[in-house]
């Protein structure tokens, strides 16, 4: 994979952000990077609104910025409305409902669009919900296999609401088998790939591994 994924802990798109993602902008080596918003996991909410905060922020931090509608499995096999993705420096799946969010991406075209942006050196970006269909695992009433884009890891937004000693023993019991677990604040990403990871943002990330956890903080190695 010669591309990179940024994982956020949730509340995109606001101040706070900025110094995250223009870390994550200037990973495209594009001057004036082309940002595509995805709302699909607000879908059920107002997507329309998503889009159009995700563009407007990005515009803001120098990018050229466009919403890409996909809101059912229907727009995700539609290859004239993916075409977009092909030459996209930056993807970027917005917040909103994990479960119809996996619903909609897996085995779908525009996971193979994903996937295929990334093996051309493309940004792929999941705040929240977008976050955690990326990993191998979801924690969303119960454990669930996601896409695996992020092999091996599983993350848990919105973190600065958890107490991180409670939820490494519950990960005790009931993580599936090698999980490497992040906890990921909102304003916060993890953001790397091949060549390694970095904590980005006002917040930490929370890296739970056999019971253990350490904390991270902005431009912080993420092992």
């Amino acid at each position: 994979m010669a591309g990179q994924i940024a994982l956020v802990g949730g509340d995109e798109f606001r101040p706070g952000c900025e110094e995250m993602d223009r870390v994550v902008l200037r990973g495209t080596g594009v001057d004036e990077a082309n940002v595509l918003i995805v709302p699909t996991a607000a879908a059920h909410q107002n997507p329309s609104k998503a889009a159009s905060n995700g563009v407007s922020y990005f515009t803001g931090l120098g990018a050229r910025a466009s919403a890409l509608m996909v809101l059912d499995r229907s727009d995700a096999g539609d290859d004239k409305l993916l075409s977009s993705v092909d030459d996209a420096d930056l993807i970027y799946l917005a917040g909103g409902a994990p479960a119809y969010l996996l619903d909609v991406l897996r085995d779908s075209l525009l996971l193979e669009k994903l996937l295929a942006a990334l093996a051309r050196g493309a940004i792929v970006a999941g705040s929240s919900a977008g976050a955690m269909v990326l990993g191998s695992w979801m924690r969303f009433r119960t454990w669930t296999e996601c896409l695996g884009v992020v092999e091996g890891v599983a993350v848990l937004p919105h973190h600065e609401r958890s107490e991180p000693a409670r939820v490494a023993n519950q990960l005790e019991e009931t993580a599936p088998s090698g999980a490497l677990v992040l906890g990921i604040d909102g304003e916060t990403g993890c953001f790397g790939g091949a060549d390694g990871w970095q904590a980005l943002g006002d917040g930490t990330v929370t890296l739970y591994s056999q019971g253990r956890w350490t904390r991270y903080e902005h431009g912080d190695a993420v092992p």
